[in-house]
């Protein structure tokens, strides 16, 4: 929109706006040495001064960094800050695509790459990119489901700061970074979360009980088998559990009775 006029904006003053900047110059030059302490400006390293002469767009676009130099009554400048800005987005109430009602918010990092188009181009660069980011945020949300904004949160940032830096790049706006701070979710919703993640934890834990049986019926079934072989296996068992009782320092006193004792009283009695 203005690449021309950056080129050649001198040329179009017109007859009248040459007579003009004449008689700047000349008063000017009728009230040194007072006329430099408005003529001339300074900014800074991080600034940049947008001049117009007579309304129009210098050719010379910005100036800066360091000392300038301005006509009297015909030109005047707009200072532009070139540092990152930083601007937190508000809450935003978004409807997911799963239908379900969250509250984003998050920040955005900026600065001005073009202080000509910055000016010239759009009325309020800074306030049109923190709408634009309010705006982005709920429609980028708007297209995932909630567990997707709560896991993929870094890829929906990279996704909401290209789409930011290519709208704003009409205006001389970089966006640089873009970063979801928190995703609060409805009370209610909170709750359910939990009762679910609490029976998801319990049915774990309750299959992980059930395989630790299964494995230790396996083992007894083998050592079972074992000492199925030997009998005196079994005395030098009871022995080594008399052993792990009395270590207890306990009253209990236990007399082991062999097994073969007792078959022999069931054998008698089927008799």
């Amino acid at each position: 929109m203005y690449g021309k006029a950056e080129t050649g904006e001198s040329s179009g003053l017109g007859f009248c706006g040459w007579i003009l900047t004449a008689l700047s110059f000349i008063l000017f030059l009728a009230t040194l040495p007072l006329s430099l302490f408005i003529c001339i400006k300074v900014v800074q390293e991080y600034e940049r001064a947008v001049i117009f002469r007579l309304g129009r767009l210098l050719h010379s676009g910005s100036k800066g960094p360091g000392i300038f130099f301005i006509l009297p009554c015909i030109e005047n400048y707009t200072k532009v800050d070139l540092r990152t800005l930083t601007f937190d987005v508000p809450p935003q109430e978004v409807l997911t695509k799963d239908s379900v009602t969250v509250s984003v918010d998050a920040v955005v990092y900026y600065r001005v790459h073009n202080a000509t188009v910055s000016v010239a181009n759009v009325e309020n660069a800074h306030h049109s990119t923190r709408l634009l980011a309010q705006t982005t945020l709920r429609n980028m949300l708007g297209t995932h489901d909630l567990h997707q904004i709560l896991a993929d949160r870094e890829h929906i940032s990279n996704s909401m700061q290209s789409v930011l830096d290519e709208c704003t790049d009409a205006w001389g706006i970089k966006v640089e970074r873009v970063e979801i701070k928190d995703v609060r979710l409805p009370v209610q919703l909170q709750r359910a979360m939990a009762a679910e993640a609490e029976a998801a934890r319990e049915a774990r834990a309750k299959v992980i009980a059930a395989e630790g049986e299964q494995k230790a019926s396996r083992a007894l079934k083998e050592a079972a088998d074992v000492i199925s072989q030997s009998p005196a296996a079994l005395q030098l068992r009871y022995l080594q559990t008399l052993n792990t009782i009395s270590a207890e320092k306990n009253s209990t006193i236990i007399f082991p009775l062999p097994i073969d004792f007792l078959s022999e009283f069931l054998h008698r009695k089927n008799n």
